[in-house]
């Protein structure tokens, strides 16, 4: 089987949790410092602004939390996300309001962010659609101008920049996924970027139970009666640790070769479907944006993708299409009518396999089965 994502791991990870094994010590502890540390110098901000974490989603959650959203605040979001998005909004207690986007690029645009804001609106999450960088830049100015929190979901997005400038920096707060299938992986994990210095404290404190300080051993070598808890408001417990950490920042140094070969492979994929009629490639990312890469889709003639994606699995290649529209999800409620460039993108998107384990040979064994598989859907009737 071809697969759609493959997570890079080897001897450098295998010896960086050897030592974590050989240091007995596998909770939060320096090596999570030191894995924030790093990432906070990738995005060229000071390591108090970053919590590494268990999950992206963790990050969605608390970011969420934090804003102290109320019945009748609404969140906008653009409807081509992942559910734990969606989930956060909804279980912050606000309503979420999903926003069109461009049909190509499956990014919204600043006019769908606009469209979808009202006098109610709290925050904007904004998503780059498969590592390219959306109008973030316009996004984050309105978002300022209107006072409204925006949170930029780079789940994605690890290694995306706009001008030079890391994406994940241009909002008031930003998370990213180090899951199993992402381009940076520690198995699970993700980090949580927060703007406001005072905000990031706290963001710290609630992802461990909302305590002030650690009541353990490092604490107890400069305080008396050092295992009393000091808690001005209630968390939870989504903090990162060490054995994570440890792969993390391996992953961490390998990454500008992860994200040079995913370039490459994009580049071979553009290459051989330039010809294929009925296929369009992905958008090329407007000057001064650099994607990471992380999908590579398709769009098809309509009534066509999901007979191909059939024939491609046939075929041992896994593909899919990645994100389902949310606005279509009954449990969250949407009532702001027809989103048609995300109608039109959910009908037509297909993601082809792109990670860095794939060879060129298996490059062009996708494009060679998408070939026959376009071609056979195209002489068949629906």
């Amino acid at each position: 089987m071809i697969n759609l994502f493959q997570p890079q791991m080897g001897a450098e990870e295998l010896a960086a949790v050897s030592e974590v094994f050989e240091d007995q010590w596998l909770g939060h502890g320096p090596r999570t410092a030191a894995f924030e540390s790093a990432f906070a110098d990738h995005l060229g901000v000071g390591a108090e602004h970053v919590v590494f974490l268990n999950s992206g989603t963790a990050g969605l959650f608390l970011a969420l939390e934090s804003l102290g959203l109320r019945p009748g605040d609404e969140v906008v979001l653009p409807s081509p996300s992942f559910l734990a998005a969606a989930n956060a909004v909804q279980l912050s207690g606000a309503r979420p309001v999903f926003c069109d986007t461009d049909e190509r690029t499956l990014n919204p645009a600043l006019e769908h962010v606009e469209a979808a804001v009202t006098p109610r609106t709290r925050a904007v999450i904004a998503l780059h659609y498969g590592g390219h960088p959306g109008d973030i830049v316009r996004i984050a100015g309105h978002c300022r101008e209107r006072g409204i929190t925006l949170i930029e979901d780079a789940a994605c997005s690890v290694a995306s920049r706009v001008d030079g400038r890391p994406v994940g920096t241009f909002g008031d707060l930003a998370m990213w996924s180090f899951d199993a299938m992402k381009v940076l992986v520690t198995g699970d994990g993700g980090m949580i970027y927060v703007k406001d210095p005072e905000s990031a404290a706290r963001i710290r404190r609630l992802a461990y139970h909302g305590l002030t300080r650690s009541s353990g051993l490092g604490y107890a070598r400069v305080s008396a009666r050092w295992w009393e808890m000091e808690v001005p408001e209630p968390g939870r417990r989504v903090i990162g640790n060490d054995l994570t950490a440890a792969i993390g920042a391996v992953q961490l140094r390998r990454l500008p070769g992860f994200v040079a070969r995913r370039r490459e492979i994009v580049a071979l994929y553009d290459s051989e479907l330039s010809t294929l009629e009925g296929v369009l490639t992905p958008p090329a990312p407007p000057a001064g944006h650099e994607s990471t890469h992380y999908f590579y889709w398709i769009q098809l003639a309509s009534g066509l993708r999901d007979r191909v994606a059939r024939d491609l699995l046939n075929d041992g290649i896994y593909t899919t299409f990645r994100y389902a529209p949310l606005h279509k999800v009954p449990a969250y409620g949407h009532a702001g009518g027809e989103l048609p460039g995300v109608e039109r993108a959910s009908e037509r998107t297909l993601c082809l396999p792109l990670h860095p384990g794939l060879s060129d040979g298996d490059v062009r064994t996708v494009v060679s089965s998408l070939r026959r598989a376009v071609g056979a859907a195209a002489r068949t009737p629906a």
